[in-house]
């Protein structure tokens, strides 16, 4: 990724979580989202394993947390290594110009601190498709690549923050 991609504003975010090192999952989501035309990606956390990360390396931001089943010190040190830009445990970026935060999940207090602050708030760990407003920030689960009964990642986009869910195929040997 070069320094012309990062500065360049986010109209629509890629969002995928709990891959669990499936890498042929984590594929299929990121050529799926690059097909979509997305500005960047943000990857929720139980990334699993390092050839994940290698999988969302290109010319798009990258932004990722870690999840409860991630080793985020070994991890972390290969995301920075690459290029990707590692917020754990709670990042936030603008899209069209609104803040999104976002999260894997698992830790209460990073979720609270965005309720009433941010417009949406991304999180993962549930494995389960999910839009709520809670204290006037939407939650968006955008599902699982791993142990879900569909695979799928997710778009936002515009200053609304719409939000479309795709289904990316199961390979249960990935």
């Amino acid at each position: 990724m070069n320094d012309d991609a990062a500065a360049r504003p986010i109209r629509r975010l890629g969002v995928l979580s709990d891959s669990h090192g499936r890498v042929g999952s984590c594929r299929r989501a990121v050529a799926a989202l690059h097909r979509l035309h997305v500005d960047a990606i943000v990857h929720l956390g139980d990334v699993g394993t390092a050839a994940v990360l290698e999988e969302l390396v290109g010319d798009l931001p990258v932004h990722v947390v870690f999840g409860n089943c991630d080793d985020d010190r070994r991890l972390t040190t290969h995301a920075r290594c690459m290029g990707l830009h590692v917020h754990h445990p709670l990042g936030r970026v603008e899209v069209a110009g609104r803040g999104v935060a976002f999260t894997h999940g698992h830790l209460d207090q990073s979720v609270t601190a965005c309720l009433g602050r941010d417009a949406m708030l991304l999180v993962g760990h549930t494995h389960r498709l999910t839009a709520d407003l809670v204290q006037g920030t939407r939650i968006v689960n955008p599902g699982a690549l791993f142990r879900a009964s569909r695979y799928t990642c997710a778009v936002v986009e515009g200053s609304d923050l719409r939000v479309s869910w795709i289904d990316v195929g199961r390979d249960d040997g990935s």
